[in-house]
């Protein structure tokens, strides 16, 4: 299988193309690194592209020229503040340009599987703990509605031009590559466990911890976090299913528990053997209180359960940062 993967110097996308190669995939990256420098470690053989996924040409070039038989989309923008500040911004990056993908690679390739990157940023405010599929879909950030706007499209395509489809809904990414070699680049970066890291280990100012008001039990936001190695698995995971001529439809990636935010802070200062420097400020617009993932459809349809815990997100990040 030879399978184009577009953002691959992002976090998800690197990680990614790194295990599709591993499991002895043919892999082509796409990125036109304007949110990362430079490309990351990633092994020789897999071919490097850099151009925009939104430049029609490019990608039935490369569709053709490789015999693409799949992609898995990561590109876009992530950050929930930016889009509430930009929403154009994200309907371009997020929604316009997945639709540009879409029918350049479904005009060439008649039988493509594609994996689409998506969020639990479609859910916004959940009304049950933990989201299933079946959840209401009211996002209040346009990050959250450009990917929703996407699953969207893709099922059309699905129904017009035969496509088969994923879009992965999955909640907080984190961790690193277990060798170190790969980890989270953003710039500026926005996640949390690296900037707490970074701040435990004198790298940064104290971090600001957005509001200590939500209806939690410590006061802080609830997350549910993902290694991004179980991620990747999962991605794998839906090719297969999806070479099997069965489409996957919207599904759930998360590890099924939640983690506030000082949960979090006393996790990587357990790691780094220092205290996280910290100030309390408002809540960000946007934010939910709760987010915390049902898998189990994912569990049933891709067979695919994390593996991996907090304490390992926190040390296999640590570790790639301190490298």
């Amino acid at each position: 299988m030879v399978v184009l993967v577009t953002g691959a110097a992002g976090f998800v996308g690197s990680h990614f193309a790194r295990a599709a190669h591993d499991a002895g995939l043919a892999v082509v990256a796409l990125d036109d690194l304007s949110t990362n420098a430079s490309w990351p470690d990633l092994p020789a053989s897999i071919e490097r592209v850099l151009g925009d996924v939104g430049d029609r040409f490019l990608i039935e070039h490369w569709i053709a020229k490789r015999q693409i038989d799949a992609i898995v989309h990561f590109a876009g923008r992530i950050r929930v503040e930016e889009s509430v500040r930009e929403p154009g911004l994200y309907f371009e990056q997020n929604l316009s340009r997945t639709v540009s993908l879409l029918d350049a690679a479904s005009a060439v390739r008649g039988d493509l599987s594609f994996v689409l990157s998506s969020s639990a940023a479609v859910y916004g405010q959940p009304e049950q703990s933990p989201i299933i599929e079946l959840s209401s879909t009211r996002p209040i950030n346009p990050y959250g509605a450009s990917k929703l706007a996407a699953e969207v499209v893709l099922e059309a395509y699905a129904r017009s031009r035969g496509v088969r489809w994923a879009a992965l809904r999955y909640f907080n990414a984190a961790g690193a590559h277990p060798d170190g070699s790969l980890r989270e680049r953003h710039d500026p970066e926005t996640h949390l466990i690296p900037l707490a890291i970074d701040a435990a280990l004198g790298r940064r100012p104290p971090l600001v911890v957005y509001g200590d008001d939500y209806a939690t039990h410590d006061g802080t936001c609830v997350r549910d976090y993902v290694h991004v190695m179980d991620l990747a698995d999962a991605h794998l995971a839906a090719l297969r299913t999806l070479s099997r001529g069965e489409s996957v439809g919207a599904l759930n990636l998360g590890s099924e528990c939640g983690t506030t935010v000082c949960e979090v802070l006393a996790e990587v200062a357990r790691a780094a053997g220092a205290p996280v420097p910290h100030d309390v400020g408002p809540r960000r617009d946007g934010d939910p209180t709760k987010l915390v993932a049902s898998a189990a459809n994912a569990a049933k349809i891709l067979g695919w359960r994390p593996t991996r815990n907090l304490r390992t997100i926190v040390e296999d990040a640590l570790r790639a940062r301190q490298g």
